[in-house]
């Protein structure tokens, strides 16, 4: 069987190229099945392939920040159509980044350059869309009515660029586009958040939380129709699900988490527990770790409420202790967890256990 320090060899020998190899090693990937490439117990996650991919990455930065630059002095000299010209180099740049795509998406198969370019379109994408339709006098009144057109319209370039590239993190930017514009369409209703709280106390009186809300779960929902599509995750429909548990997550965990911690009462704190074990459970049964890393501060925030600092600092190392222990044996935890919820659960949909 060959290897991928054998394929290596080939692209150093000049027998084949990185393209080819990187192509050959997704091929044997999708023929292999199930998840022998990982260790038992782990979740597919990567940012990039190779040191190259850093490098590519660098200069795709730099180059952004050129073309910036160039487009800010050309501007500068000249005020006048200053909305117009810069649709139009967004117009250029996102083109540009398109062709960039194309090469390095869909022919080189890169990650972090991938990630770099989605960024980058989406930024690209909202500069233009808001210059050319948003109403800055209005902004700068408090005015954001002109705001939630050119945010959609972001959210569906982003969406497009999905469909024909396929790099999972930009649906986690469609969910944050959409939830942008609803925020953006209750405040310009009359309704501003005061703080950083209103987007996530159910309490307060407020929409934004309940925005907030409704995007984790949606997001939720998205996430397990990719996940439970390929329970394997030998596909980018497993990458597509994590990164959308990303952002449903915190979404999520931090709305309900906050609401009862801010309670202050007895019965909140045991409503909070209660809760937390749940987000375990589900996180367990699911293989995904991000909801459990999004309710551990909640574990030490309700240590630090209800006990003393002896209690809390004793918490905070059980707390460690257990992460690790996770960490170590969560393949046997799982699989004993699943065993004994199987009559409750479709199996086949969830990723199998070693």
């Amino acid at each position: 069987m060959i290897e991928r320090k054998d394929l290596q060899a080939a692209v150093s020998a000049g027998i084949v190229t990185e393209s080819q190899a990187a192509s050959l090693a997704a091929l044997a990937d999708s023929r292999r099945g199930a998840r022998e490439n990982l260790a038992p117990g782990d979740e597919p996650f990567e940012l990039f392939k190779g040191f190259n991919e850093i490098f590519i990455v660098v200069g795709l930065v730099i180059l952004a920040m050129g073309w910036i630059a160039v487009t800010g002095v050309s501007i500068g000299t000249n005020l006048g159509g200053t909305m117009g010209r810069i649709t139009l180099y967004a117009v250029i740049g996102a083109g540009v980044l398109w062709a960039l795509a194309e090469y390095f998406i869909r022919r080189r198969r890169m990650v972090a350059p991938a990630i770099a370019l989605t960024v980058l379109f989406a930024g690209n994408a909202a500069a233009g869309l808001n210059a050319w339709l948003a109403q800055p006098f209005m902004v700068m009144q408090n005015d954001l009515t002109s705001i939630p057109l050119p945010l959609l319209l972001t959210t569906a370039a982003v969406f497009v660029f999905w469909f024909r590239f396929r790099v999972p993190v930009a649906l986690a930017f469609v969910a944050l586009g959409l939830f942008a514009a609803a925020v953006v369409q209750s405040a310009a209703g009359g309704e501003a958040p005061g703080d950083l709280r209103d987007f996530f106390l159910l309490s307060a009186g407020s929409n934004f939380a309940w925005l907030t809300l409704a995007l984790g779960v949606a997001t939720f929902a998205v996430a397990m129709m990719f996940d439970m599509s390929d329970p394997h995750r030998v596909t980018r429909r497993a990458a597509n699900g994590f990164w959308l548990h990303v952002i449903a997550a915190p979404a999520i965990v931090n709305t309900i988490a906050l609401t009862l911690l801010s309670s202050d009462s007895a019965g909140a704190m045991g409503l909070l527990i209660a809760f937390l074990g749940l987000i375990a459970l589900i996180a367990m049964i699911i293989d995904r770790r991000s909801f459990l890393i999004t309710g551990v501060g909640y574990v030490v925030a309700v240590a630090t409420t209800v006990g003393d600092a002896g209690g809390t600092a004793m918490a905070i190392l059980i707390l460690g202790i257990t992460l690790l222990m996770l960490g170590a044996f969560w393949e046997r935890i799982r699989a004993v967890l699943l065993r004994g919820l199987a009559p409750f659960l479709p199996l086949s949909k969830l990723p199998p256990t070693a």
